[in-house]
């Protein structure tokens, strides 16, 4: 889901509850969304290990048919076995230096983390009417860090995307090829993202490896790390994008420019 209605949450540290809008998650609820699909996935491998040993080849076979995190929907009943990590994984705000998914110092006080589509017209209106005056004052100033989270809610073209995305990243142009992308997307309507266009961007913004880069198109590594992150965004609740966590504050939907410096004021402001 692409969305521009303004929802907003904040988390009371003592209790973690809801405290506006509660049809947004909270950080509290998007951990424990998480925490509880482990749980749960554990219990059913344990099952199918059961199952492996005492039912026949057939049922072994039908119960091993684990869903490959395939589904790209923003229903998270949907959504198949999770994304194999580590459990510290689920800690979305990365601060690495060499990220080429982020901007901003890596010691910035807040870091907002923002989950995109590229093909979403609401993230793309964000990224060209709102966040290049929240650059300008809280990230080139050093008090916001901002990183960029790639799912793929809008089709196998919004995996294509993604997988793009992933492979000019790897070439030190991500930034460059998502503004790129959003500056020539349609205001109503999913952009037309076929690969012809996907390298046609890449050329633009001058990634230096074109054969590189259109090898990585077919990468099957890029994109099961797109499709996993997509249904990690789905079991974390995020379903539905532009969205956006800053602290323990988050907000969904492309806002006018005064709610986001209100939020990131705020934000800094708890930070200390």
């Amino acid at each position: 889901m692409c969305h521009s209605r303004v929802v907003r949450w904040t988390t009371d540290p003592g209790e973690g509850r809801s405290l506006s809008t509660p049809n947004t998650p909270s950080r509290h609820t998007l951990e424990a969304n998480y925490r509880r699909s482990r749980i749960l996935n554990w219990v059913l491998s344990a099952v199918a290990v059961f199952l492996a040993v005492v039912v026949v080849a057939q049922m072994v076979e039908g119960s091993s048919a684990a869903e490959e995190p395939a589904a790209v929907t923003t229903d998270t009943g949907e959504s198949g076995e999770p994304a194999q990590s580590a459990a510290g994984d689920m800690e979305f705000v990365r601060r690495d230096a060499t990220d080429p998914k982020a901007i901003g110092n890596v010691d910035a006080p807040v870091v907002m983390t923002e989950w995109i589509d590229l093909r979403c017209p609401f993230c793309a209106a964000f990224s060209r009417d709102t966040l290049p005056g929240l650059i300008a004052d809280y990230v080139d100033t050093g008090k916001v860090r901002i990183e960029f989270i790639d799912v793929a809610y809008f089709g196998e073209q919004s995996v294509d995307a993604a997988v793009a995305a992933q492979a000019a990243a790897n070439q030190d142009r991500y930034v460059e090829y998502t503004t790129a992308i959003f500056g020539d997307a349609p205001e109503k309507g999913h952009a037309d993202l076929t690969r012809d266009v996907l390298i046609d961007f890449a050329e633009q913004v001058g990634v230096p490896d074109i054969a590189r880069f259109t090898a990585d198109l077919d990468d099957p590594a890029l994109e099961q790390k797109v499709r996993a992150g997509t249904q990690q965004a789905q079991q974390l609740g995020v379903t539905a994008v532009p969205f956006f966590v800053a602290g323990q504050t988050a907000l969904s939907g492309a806002q006018p420019a005064s709610t986001f410096r209100e939020y990131l004021d705020e934000a800094v402001a708890a930070a200390g």
